[in-house]
C-alpha cells in the first residue's frame, strides 16, 4: 500500500509516506506556516519516492480535533489533491494518532491522550491497543473540563499530550494510582496517523474527496482565543 498523510492540527506541521509497511516523514515546528509549509513538503516525500501523487492509493490527514485553522488546513489540501488525483481519502482522529505515537515509542497499550481545548477544557480520548497493534478508541472522544472526563475504572495508563501540562493536576488527582506516567510534550505526528490510516483503507472505508471533512468536537469558535481552537 502506498499512502501519504498529513498532520497541521497543532504547533507541529509533519507529513509521512507510507509504502509497503515503511514510512518517511518531515516534520517541523514553524506555527502559523502550515499552509505555506505543507504542500512542498508533501511533493518532496514523493519525488524522493519517485511515486506520483496520481500513483498512490490513498491521502490521509489529521481530521482534529485540535487548532481550527490547522485542521481547516489540512482538510483542505487533502480534499484538493484527492479530488486532482481521484484518491480516496481517510480523516483519522488526532487524539487516536497521539496514542499511536505512544506505542510506537513505548510499547504501550493504555493511553489517556488529552489535547489542550483552551477555555479551560480539555480535549480527550481513551485508547487501548488492540490484536493488530493499533490503538483503538473506549468509548467517545470528548471537548469537557478535566473534572468532567470519563475517566477509566482499570489501572495501568499513560497520558500523553498537551492537555497533561494545562490540566495535569487535576487528571492526575483523578486518576491517582490508575496513572502510570505521563508525557505532557507528546504531539501528533503524520507518520503515526498513516499507519491507522492505512488499516482504514485496507478495510474498504475509504471515503470520496468531498468527505474529507475536519472534526471539531467543538462547535463553538470564540473571538476570546483568537478564533484559532
Amino acid at each position: 500500500m502506498k499512502l501519504l498523510a498529513i498532520d497541521t492540527s497543532g504547533d507541529d506541521c509533519s507529513a509521512a509516506l507510507l509504502i509497503d509497511g515503511a514510512v518517511r516523514q518531515r516534520l517541523t515546528r514553524e506555527p502559523r506556516r502550515h499552509g505555506a509549509l505543507i504542500l512542498g513538503m508533501m511533493d518532496g516525500l514523493l519525488a524522493e519516492a519517485g511515486v506520483p501523487l496520481a500513483g498512490l492509493d490513498g491521502l490521509a490527514f489529521g481530521r482534529g480535533p485540535g487548532s481550527f485553522t490547522g485542521v481547516r488546513i489540512a482538510a483542505a489540501v487533502v480534499q484538493g489533491c484527492a479530488f486532482g488525483a481521484d484518491l480516496p481519502v481517510v480523516g483519522v482522529s488526532t487524539l487516536a494518532a497521539l496514542a499511536q505515537g505512544q506505542r510506537r515509542l513505548r510499547g504501550l497499550s493504555r493511553v489517556l491522550a488529552a489535547l489542550d481545548a483552551r477555555m479551560g477544557e480539555v480535549y480527550w480520548g481513551r485508547f487501548r491497543c488492540d490484536e493488530t497493534g493499533l490503538m483503538r478508541l473506549d468509548g467517545e472522544e470528548q471537548v469537557a473540563r478535566a473534572e468532567d472526563v470519563i475517566i477509566p475504572a482499570d489501572a495501568g495508563w499513560t497520558g500523553a499530550g498537551s492537555g497533561w501540562g494545562a490540566d495535569g493536576e487535576t487528571l492526575r488527582s483523578r486518576l491517582g494510582g490508575r496513572l502510570e506516567r505521563v508525557d505532557a510534550d507528546a504531539f501528533c505526528e503524520a507518520r503515526d496517523l498513516a499507519l491507522l490510516a492505512a488499516a482504514e483503507l485496507a478495510a474498504g472505508r475509504g471515503l470520496p474527496a468531498e468527505r474529507a471533512l475536519p472534526r471539531y468536537l467543538r462547535d463553538r469558535v470564540t473571538a476570546a482565543v483568537g478564533g484559532v481552537r
